[in-house]
């Protein structure tokens, strides 16, 4: 029976996939678990293996296609088997896609699609680098060089970044916010982190709120299907910056490890996102997110909660700040904490308890 290959799920907001490359070409035989191709989303770019043995046919998509999560891209055939009838769940404007060729054929696009602008290599590489779209030029014969001299060119913006930018508007329009600051004594805190080789105040900080979520289980839960579902695991994502957009790869189950296990997991995500290597399980169960960017001079702002996480916790700089001591003035080390939450999941007075607990674990720092 023929193994379909199938756009897959990374995340539970995911509704689409682009394909960037395929590794075989119609016709080639595949092994399971080898890699089949290579898909992007909002969050990660990951290699997909094959689900089975077999003969790659039935191609119906090609590389820069957009693929909703769930439709069939191919099949892999055993010896004697044909090319199945689409399902009808199976969008059949899809259907009409031949097998992507080799990268000096030219593809041609099935009825119903529209047919990618026959382009020079070196006018491709500028429009990428000026952000102009090949298909708003008009005229006959292949676009050159010469024909994006006078185009109006924008900033280029990654498909990942469309997807993340509809996303943070959907979550913003969706998610009933509401906002909790408290400044907290950072001076145990700072000082546990000059203590600590190899560690930052972002590892010290997830280690908190890890344990200030086994505390407050209803701050680490998500709204499903119009009710509250606990989560089990505690799984604290960091939010990172990279060129193609904001990335959150995960610290799994943050609350068992100590803060070396933390800073080393930190380090290795982190290197995996700028580097383009975060796997699927990278990006995948994130119960809050830390977005801290005190590293950037910034003293305080409010994050957007990600769904279908129910909080995100903001983070400014550590700075020196002049405080009221037993009544009288004096300067210390302070962090200004700006929690965002889903209000569906989490009432004022819940929020309110978490992020005492969260404070007197951060001022007790050891």
């Amino acid at each position: 029976m023929a193994t379909d290959v199938i756009m897959p799920a990374l995340g539970m907001a995911q509704d689409t996939g682009k394909i960037l490359r395929w590794f075989k070409s119609e016709g080639d035989a595949v092994a399971k678990g080898e890699p089949l191709l290579e898909i992007e989303t909002d969050k990660v770019t990951v290699e997909v293996e094959a689900p089975g043995d077999g003969t790659l046919a039935g191609v119906r998509a090609v590389e820069g296609d957009e693929v909703p999560v769930g439709d069939v891209v191919a099949f892999l055939l055993a010896a004697g088997e044909g090319v199945p009838e689409l399902e009808p769940s199976v969008k059949p404007e899809r259907a009409a896609v031949p097998a992507p060729s080799k990268p000096s054929d030219k593809v041609s696009l099935g009825e119903g699609r529209a047919r990618r602008p026959l382009a020079s290599p070196k006018a491709r590489r500028l429009a990428k680098e000026r952000g102009i779209d090949l298909d708003s030029l008009g005229g006959d014969g292949p676009i050159v060089a010469a024909d994006l001299e006078h185009a109006p060119s924008r900033l280029a913006t990654s498909s990942r970044w469309r997807t993340m930018a509809e996303r943070v508007t959907r979550s913003w329009q969706d998610v009933p916010h509401f906002y909790l600051r408290r400044e907290v004594d950072a001076t145990a805190l700072d000082a546990a982190k000059r203590n600590t080789d190899g560690v930052t105040h972002t590892d010290l900080l997830v280690q908190a709120v890890a344990a200030a979520l086994r505390k407050h289980p209803r701050v680490n839960a998500t709204w499903r299907e119009g009710a509250v579902t606990e989560n089990e695991h505690v799984n604290v994502s960091i939010a990172v910056a990279t060129d193609d957009g904001l990335v959150a790869p995960v610290v799994h189950d943050a609350d068992s490890l100590d803060v070396a296990a933390i800073a080393e997991r930190r380090r290795e995500i982190v290197d995996a996102a700028h580097g383009r290597r975060l796997r699927p399980e990278d990006v995948t169960g994130g119960t809050i997110t830390v977005s801290n960017l005190g590293m950037y001079g910034v003293d305080e702002f409010d994050a957007i909660v990600t769904e279908p996480q129910s909080a995100i916790l903001a983070l400014g700089r550590i700075k020196e700040r002049v405080v009221a001591v037993d009544g009288q003035p004096a300067v210390r080390l302070t962090l200004v904490l700006n929690l965002s939450f889903d209000h569906r999941v989490v009432d004022g007075a819940r929020g309110a308890e978490f992020l005492d607990t969260l404070a007197q674990l951060i001022e007790e720092a050891t």
